[in-house]
């Protein structure tokens, strides 16, 4: 048989068979007198079982262990193995699964910050009503990032405390407020005495106990200053005091 009759014969192209040559898996045919290459029986049994077990989704280093005779796996050693992954791949799959059903069927879940987990899209619904304000959309985007990058505890204490002072009597009012003071220090200076006016509001809107313990916070942080080289000189400023009223607010 010639390359293009075995390939025929088994179902595959003569690219493949070109390729499992190439990676050792297919043994080269001799040579006729005219220089052709004469495929036998046996290479169409070996290229069959080839595709036989690629199509079970095996490697072709896996093939190779099984095509080997000094193999250091057998057959059954390598399907258990790969039985075993594919279990894996589908718990995995079943999981990724249950987290989309949920974020499509919670209302908020899928936003421009999005998506987020059902938690934070209950969070970002009472926030609503401050959604044309260009510092709540950052806040948004700033919650979805400590989502993302939280250890688990502190994003859940951070979470309950921000939606306790929400749904607080005026939490929304106050939300607001300090949003729109914030926007007008878009183009202020950082000291403008309007800036100490929004830290205050701010920290009004948060709970004294956002932070449980006091922390101390590095002016050298990388984060920190990414962070605030993203708000306009004022609003940083704003929101520097703010956290040092609240950090104060749990001193000694």
């Amino acid at each position: 048989m010639r390359i293009g009759e075995l390939a025929a014969t088994v179902g595959v192209t003569t690219r493949t068979v070109r390729h499992y040559h190439h990676q050792g898996l297919l043994p080269e045919p001799e040579r006729r007198p005219n220089g052709y290459r004469e495929y036998t029986l046996r290479h169409a049994v070996v290229l069959a079982r080839i595709r036989r077990l690629t199509e079970l989704g095996l490697g072709l280093a896996e093939v190779r262990d099984v095509l080997a005779e000094d193999a250091g796996k057998d057959l059954v050693e390598v399907l258990t193995e790969l039985d075993a992954d594919l279990a894996r791949q589908e718990a995995a799959i079943r999981e990724r699964r249950e987290r989309l059903r949920a974020l499509l069927e919670t209302e908020g879940a899928v936003t421009a910050e999005g998506p987020v987990s059902p938690r934070l899209a209950a969070l970002l619904k009472d926030m609503a009503s401050v959604s044309d304000s260009p510092m709540a959309a950052k806040d948004r985007e700033m919650l979805a990032l400590i989502e993302t990058t939280a250890e688990p505890e502190g994003r859940e204490q951070l979470m309950e405390a921000l939606g306790s002072a929400l749904s607080a009597p005026g939490g929304r009012d106050r939300a607001l407020a300090a949003y729109a003071l914030l926007d007008e220090l878009a183009d202020a200076e950082p000291d403008d005495p309007q800036v100490a006016e929004a830290a205050r509001a701010l920290a009004d809107c948060l709970p004294r106990d956002l932070f449980p313990e006091p922390v101390e916070v590095d002016p050298d942080n990388p984060f920190l200053r990414a962070f605030y080289a993203d708000f306009a000189p004022a609003q940083a400023e704003a929101i520097r005091r703010t956290l040092r009223i609240l950090m104060e607010g749990n001193g000694p």
